[in-house]
């Protein structure tokens, strides 16, 4: 990956990892945008976006990618549904069509500008493109199993049992549109095991490895 080029990081993670927070820090010390579950979710259900209405917003606005980021916090304007209204816009409810409006999503983010994006199987989706550079953020169950007790509140039971239902649903998903197993470390260009560092110095550690190897 040529940091002085237009890249992509994709970052994998378990959940307990601290993935999320060390993918926010990387973003924000090399001043790219982050995006996540959350963001992409949250772009396509405030757009009421298909894969089609992507591809026509693409072309038929030039500052689309700015219009978009401008108003992931903030309710859209009627001028940025290119003549339709978002009650006239048809969403895709099905998995698959989700899962391809993501896949375009993600690779049209990616083309526009440099960025870090966490999780929807980013290392497959972005797999053509010239800069790309693949991170899986691991850790052991038991540091996991602490993390999100203490960060949600819950009881060890409750907490082991969101493990293994994010666990199972991030590699079902994976397995059904990537053809392989996130626990497969030949996907990746680096895995972090985070049971002895923090998030801040997960970060440093990518930092350092791009400025000195890449």
């Amino acid at each position: 990956m040529d940091k002085n080029e237009k890249f992509v990081i994709t970052l994998s993670r378990e959940v307990g990892s601290g993935g999320h927070t060390v993918g926010r820090l990387l973003a924000e010390r090399l001043k790219v945008h982050y995006y996540d579950k959350q963001v992409i979710e949250g772009l396509i259900e405030r757009f009421n976006l298909t894969p089609e209405e992507i591809e026509r917003i693409k072309g038929r606005k030039s500052n689309w990618f700015n219009d978009l980021i401008t108003h992931i916090v903030v309710p859209p304007r009627p001028e940025m549904f290119i003549g339709h209204s978002p009650a006239d816009v048809e969403m895709v409810v099905t998995p698959d069509g989700i899962f391809e409006c993501e896949r375009k999503l993600l690779i049209s983010l990616a083309e526009e500008a440099s960025c870090v994006i966490a999780g929807r199987s980013g290392f497959f989706i972005l797999e053509d493109h010239p800069n790309k550079f693949d991170i899986f953020i691991t850790a052991s169950r038991e540091h996991r199993i602490k993390r999100v007790m203490n960060r949600q509140n819950l009881s060890r039971e409750e907490a082991e049992k969101v493990i293994d239902k994010v666990d199972a649903t991030r590699e079902n998903f994976t397995k059904r549109y990537a053809k392989t197993s996130r626990y497969d470390l030949r996907n990746y260009d680096l895995v972090l095991n985070m049971d002895n560092l923090t998030e801040e110095a997960a970060a440093e550690t990518i930092l350092q490895l791009i400025e000195k190897v890449l």
